[in-house]
């Protein structure tokens, strides 16, 4: 007790210099964590938020366009495609569900997604979780002037039910450019914390045929979201023969969640440079506790042979100087948790604002006990030199 008591001493005398190494150690630690753990988070979160989907057929183009745009509502379609096309590739033997989109209007900045009613009525966003109304709402008809509003869109947007709204042309929000016709809100889906809850959902009937849109495309679609019977193991294989070998008009991105997966994979080389800096931060905060402590045994070299002379000793002055690293490393650690949770939940509450995704910082896993694990294992080595050289003190040649 009495060598903590004098280890705290120490870390206080040197107050600037140890706030610095305990602010390395806390940025080192809180870096390590969120490039390993909050990292995986979000690769998992991204490819859990298909929408229960395998599959999404849309225009030829680019796998992961496609994807963004039907499962995230994040980018723009590639084109267009035919209604026949949905209508096919719902006939197909294997798939147990097919669900026609169309986009390309919003209001005040949050996507009008056009579907049909089925969609919201049957389909399950996660396995026994389907889409469900706040008391009071129903569910939009097919060629009706209503609309559901998912939670977070009504939430910023500060609608409900029974309120009105001019959609406005295009993706983004431009107040000159809006549509003639007015939607009632008839329902507010409950949180899903999936995309679907930034996101207001008319018949795809209004997208189609609204005011100022190209009546030629009147019944073409953005995407068909495909759902695969349970055991058609080959169903995936023959549809990618289909449209994406054979065909070349129709991209078929299957499995959906893998293409989000290959984005993440895609900017790998990132994560090996936040890697890099957390390793490199890491190690400069462990050098700098070695610096702090060897300097402060030089300066202290008369104090520590006076404790030998009252009685202390080499393995009690050893104890000390560790302490001190390990109090310094301990306390970089708590402040690195601190700091990660912070960082955590702003990213999650940004990523949740842009595309619905929800980010847990806290979720298990095991880089948030390796890395202050590792970070305590590179304070005590910090630690071991400058202790080994108070432990070497003579008393005599100190005392003179």
């Amino acid at each position: 007790m009495k060598s903590a008591s004098i280890a705290y001493r120490g870390i206080r005398e040197r107050s600037v210099s140890s706030i610095i190494t305990i602010g390395a150690v806390a940025l080192a630690c809180s870096l390590l964590m969120l490039v390993w753990a909050f990292k995986k988070e979000a690769e998992q979160s991204f490819a859990g938020a298909n929408g229960g989907f395998d599959g999404v057929l849309g225009p030829r183009g680019s796998k992961l366009q496609i994807v963004l745009n039907a499962l995230y509502h994040l980018d723009e379609s590639p084109g267009l495609m035919r209604w026949s096309d949905y209508e096919q590739a719902a006939k197909f033997p294997a798939i147990e569900a097919a669900y026609p989109i169309a986009v390309g209007d919003n209001y005040r900045g949050y996507r009008l997604v056009g579907t049909t009613p089925d969609y919201l009525l049957n389909h399950e966003y996660r396995e026994g979780k389907g889409f469900e109304l706040e008391p009071g709402g129903v569910l939009f008809e097919e060629k009706s002037m209503t609309a559901v509003i998912g939670s977070f869109a009504a939430k910023r947007l500060g609608i409900g039910k029974g309120d009105t709204f001019h959609p406005y042309h295009g993706l983004i929000y431009n107040q000159n450019a809006k549509h003639e016709e007015i939607y009632t809100i008839s329902g507010v889906l409950k949180p899903t914390g999936t995309p679907a809850d930034k996101v207001i959902w008319i018949p795809i009937h209004g997208i189609q045929t609204m005011s100022g849109h190209n009546p030629n495309a009147a019944t073409d679609v953005s995407a068909v979201l495909l759902k695969f019977k349970k055991g058609a193991n080959m169903a995936g294989f023959q549809l990618d023969m289909l449209y994406n070998k054979q065909g070349n008009r129709l991209t078929l991105a299957w499995p959906a969640n893998r293409t989000i997966v290959q984005f993440f994979d895609k900017i790998s080389w990132f994560d090996k440079i936040l890697q890099a800096v957390a390793a490199l931060v890491a190690i400069i905060a462990g050098g700098s506790i070695m610096a702090i402590l060897y300097n402060a045994m030089n300066e202290r070299k008369r104090d520590i042979a006076v404790l030998r002379a009252l009685g202390a000793r080499r393995s009690t002055v050893f104890t000390i100087s560790l302490l001190e690293a390990l109090g310094m490393t301990f306390t970089g650690v708590i402040g690195g948790f601190i700091l990660y949770l912070a960082l955590g939940y702003g990213i999650g509450e940004v990523v949740k604002n842009e595309t619905g995704v929800v980010l847990n910082p806290l979720t298990e896993n095991k880089a948030m006990i390796w890395a202050p694990v590792g970070m305590l294992a590179i304070g005590f080595v910090s630690g071991v030199l400058p202790a080994i050289k108070a432990y070497r003190t003579e008393v005599a040649r100190n005392l003179s």
